[in-house]
């Protein structure tokens, strides 16, 4: 696998792990998720520089090897005790300071990164109205309808029956035939009369006079009630100011201490592993739960695969199996 190709894979492992932590996070207050996203942004800033920084020294490498193959192939002599005179950590053509019987590689020695805790203002102090509402209860009240007032009320007159006696014929003389001693004896004889008085006569007649004329008089009419039900105000609403004191949050935020850079280090080769060494290093990787393929005491693209698992869990320099690898997985080598 091509170099362009693994920081795609890292970019992509990177990105995804990024989405990820965003979707756990989306109940997260704003400013947090902020801030996570910030931090998470410098480390892939970094990890994009590291990784453009070590593609170009692999770069520088593999043109010194090709320089120095062209010039085995010229058949010109390469003094290995004196090195070029650029002495940079990740530019030497040659390691420094080199024992004979020992081989060197260089390797990608990861970024240094330190983490510090911040405590930040998440919410300023602030303070919020309650308002309490107004109390309200149902009572009966008894309401007046209709005032009291007058009226002229008419009094008819009253009547009485009488029985009053009155004259019905005055008193009057009349001539009448009378009877005497002597009675009329012939026709010469005339007939008695006597002049009678008749005394006057009366009769009896009922008749309807007034008792009480008719009159007028004041009527009171007494006012009108009613009973209800009304909503009636208990107590008035009221507004209570609460203290919403400041709130802070901490967070975790990491800083790069010291780019990821190429440097030169002891490495197992053919010049100085042995397959019993070899062996041993493969048992002691299966042991740490990183494959190596078969135990068979051979360098293989499994035991490489392996190697390279285990140097980025334990952050170690990466790219050969290198001296401090042997020391992390507790397999001793002959220096």
């Amino acid at each position: 696998m091509d170099h362009g190709t693994k920081r795609t894979i890292v970019f992509a492992s990177v990105i995804a792990l990024a989405a990820g932590a965003g979707c756990a996070t989306s109940q997260m207050p704003q400013s947090e998720i902020e801030a996570q996203l910030m931090e998470r942004q410098e480390k892939i800033e970094a990890l994009q520089s590291s990784l453009e920084k070590r593609d170009r020294t692999l770069k520088q490498q593999q043109n010194q090897i090709q320089q120095l193959s062209k010039a085995a192939e010229q058949g010109k002599k390469i003094d290995v005790a004196a090195p070029p005179p650029s002495s940079s950590r990740s530019g030497e053509l040659f390691p420094p300071a080199a024992k004979p019987g020992e081989c060197y590689a260089r390797v990608f020695v990861p970024p240094v990164y330190r983490t510090e805790t911040l405590k930040l203002l998440k919410r300023e102090a602030s303070e919020r109205l309650e308002v309490v509402p107004a109390k309200y209860e149902w009572v009966q009240e008894r309401v007046l309808v209709k005032e009291a007032s007058t009226r002229l009320e008419e009094v008819p007159a009253t009547y009485e029956w009488v029985e009053e006696r009155v004259l019905d014929r005055e008193a009057h003389t009349v001539w009448k035939k009378g009877r005497g001693l002597i009675e009329r004896v012939d026709n010469t004889t005339g007939e008695i009369m006597c002049l009678v008085e008749v005394p006057a006569t009366y009769k009896t007649v009922r008749t309807r006079v007034l008792k009480t004329p008719a009159t007028t008089r004041e009527v009171q009419i007494p006012a009108k009630y009613s009973t209800i039900k009304v909503r009636k105000l208990v107590s008035s609403p009221q507004t209570t100011r609460i203290e919403i004191p400041a709130e802070h949050q901490t967070i975790t935020k990491t800083h790069m201490v010291s780019d990821g850079h190429m440097e030169w280090r002891s490495v197992l080769c053919e010049t100085n592993a042995t397959r019993q060494l070899v062996s041993s290093i493969q048992r002691a990787l299966e042991k740490k739960g990183h494959s190596p393929g078969p135990i068979d005491g051979i360098i293989g693209s499994q035991t490489m695969a392996a190697v390279s698992s285990f140097q980025k869990e334990k952050d170690l320099p990466s790219g050969r199996l290198t001296l401090a690898t042997l020391d992390a997985l507790g397999v001793t080598a002959s220096r």
